[in-house]
């Protein structure tokens, strides 16, 4: 496969560009024993992350992939702040940037494209992440999971970057590591690349039939021409 007639390329941020797993189990763990709660293995936080923060407190408190429904919305609304709270003041201690990320994006900058990033994670955490991995300077703008009332796997975002940089969909391409970024391309009927790496839940990519699944980040240069 070859994306000869693209614009945009949209990313996601935790699984596909960066693994952010350390930071965010160091801060799901002090949340629960702020609360009294048992912790966990940075393996087992691993499973849960990838929907989003509200999600993986509820899988945290819950202690399992699937959420208690009897959970307090109060009880959860305290413990996302506790959690957002120390999250936000460690973002950058453990998170690094996949292999031949910065390389790769910056070739795809050179040659003309237009960078995006939809992530799910909250909107105010996306920047110091990117400034803490000196990856900031690369992207036209990004969407948090907060940015607008609906999220991936909504193809909404999507539509929002078409419509917010002028570009039809056709001009656009998707690259994620989860069904929640490939789901979102599909509805939108945006073309996508699968990452094989990544927090898709032990599923692989290739069940939601991606254009093009790579292993390596540093793969994604030779599906794409030169714009330049």
């Amino acid at each position: 496969m070859k994306f000869s007639d693209k614009e945009v390329i949209i990313f996601d941020l935790d699984g596909t560009l960066i693994d952010s797993v350390p930071d965010l189990a160091l801060a799901i763990n002090r949340m629960l024993t702020a609360l009294y709660r048992p912790t966990f293995d940075e393996s087992v936080v691993r499973g849960w992350v990838g929907n989003g923060a509200q999600v993986l407190v509820k899988r945290a408190l819950s202690g399992n992939m699937d959420i208690d429904e009897t959970l307090d919305d109060t009880f959860v609304a305290k413990a996302l702040e506790i959690f957002l709270n120390y999250y936000g003041q460690n973002l950058c201690i453990g998170t690094f940037a996949f292999p031949n990320v910065s390389d790769t994006l910056h070739t795809l900058k050179a040659e003309g494209y237009r960078l995006v990033i939809v992530t799910n994670k909250p909107f105010a955490f996306v920047e110091p992440i990117l400034k803490g991995l000196e990856l900031e300077g690369l992207f036209e703008f990004w969407l948090g999971g907060d940015s607008l009332p609906q999220k991936k796997p909504d193809p909404a975002p999507l539509i929002h970057v078409c419509d917010r940089l002028n570009v039809p969909v056709e001009k656009c391409v998707m690259v994620g590591d989860s069904k929640n970024d490939l789901l979102a391309a599909k509805t939108a009927n945006m073309q996508s690349i699968g990452v094989t790496y990544g927090y898709n839940y032990g599923e692989d990519i290739r069940t939601y039939e991606p254009e093009a699944v790579v292993d390596d980040f540093g793969d994604i240069v030779r599906l794409f021409g030169t714009r330049v």
